[in-house]
């Protein structure tokens, strides 16, 4: 019995196999829960299908494109088909940024790409809270997890438009928290120190972040996204069933030193 044995869980923004939702999906599987994953497009549902036999438990998997009208909820008819006595567990794991906006000058970002960012960044959040509530209300009780970075509250060099999408993300969790709480769904998000996931090795620089650490962190080691999934089994556990509007960190606590 596994800690998250009898627990159904969405996990969504599994790219590959360096992705931080993908070493979520692989505790998730080893603490027994039950799995619904999504892919956004017919390249990444490949890199998915090649994923899913390492899993002792076959996730259900469905199309998901937070920029596409209708397919939130496309998705959630599909989701409460295949659970019509609901879901315990979203995991949020969507970042996306135009790659110019992410070098040079933030002054320059443009119009299309900040919305960009902060809709399948942060906007995809609370979207897919809305949809999730019917099945969280049907269980009783709901824990909702998103990943975020320091860049949200320091200036990281070619971060720039991710990181002003980050800052909302989190701040979205404590509103998000607020609103839930009273229904027993708690919303909380790690911050992951640097990982070369799909998404980071978009980051100009992400080499030296991670040589960084080695140097400058209380644990000179960085981090993998097996820690990252270990801290989000915590977070949707009942061990944690009394933290809600929190950022954990899982950085070595690189966070808290300074320059």
């Amino acid at each position: 019995m596994g800690l998250l044995s009898g627990v159904r869980a969405v996990v969504v923004g599994i790219a590959n196999k360096r992705s931080m939702a993908w070493g979520i999906a692989q505790a998730f599987d080893r603490e027994g829960a039950d799995l619904i994953t999504t892919y956004q497009n017919d390249r990444l549902k490949g890199n998915l299908d090649k994923l899913i036999p390492e899993l002792s438990h076959p996730p259900l998997v469905f199309p998901l494109d937070v920029t596409v009208d209708g397919n939130i909820e496309n998705f959630q008819t599909q989701m409460e088909h295949a659970w019509p006595d609901g879901a315990h567990v979203l995991v949020h794991s969507m970042a996306h940024a135009k790659r110019d906006d992410m070098k040079g000058r933030f002054v320059d970002t443009s119009w299309d790409g900040y919305m960009l960012a902060q809709n399948v960044s942060a906007y995809s959040l609370t979207a897919l809270a809305r949809v999730m509530l019917p099945s969280f209300e049907k269980t009783g009780s709901g824990s909702i997890i998103t990943l975020t970075y320091e860049g949200s509250t320091r200036v990281m060099p070619n971060y720039n438009v991710m990181g002003v999408a980050k800052a909302a993300l989190e701040s979205s969790v404590r509103y998000l928290a607020l609103d839930l709480g009273k229904d027993h769904i708690r919303v909380n998000a790690i911050s992951a120190g640097a990982v070369k996931t799909l998404a980071g090795a978009g980051v100009k620089g992400i080499s030296t972040a991670l040589h960084a650490v080695t140097e400058k962190a209380p644990i000179p080691e960085n981090i993998s996204i097996d820690d990252v999934g270990n801290a989000a089994v915590f977070l949707a556990s009942p061990w944690a069933r009394r933290i809600t509007g929190q950022i954990l960190f899982v950085d070595s606590g690189m966070h808290i030193m300074g320059a």
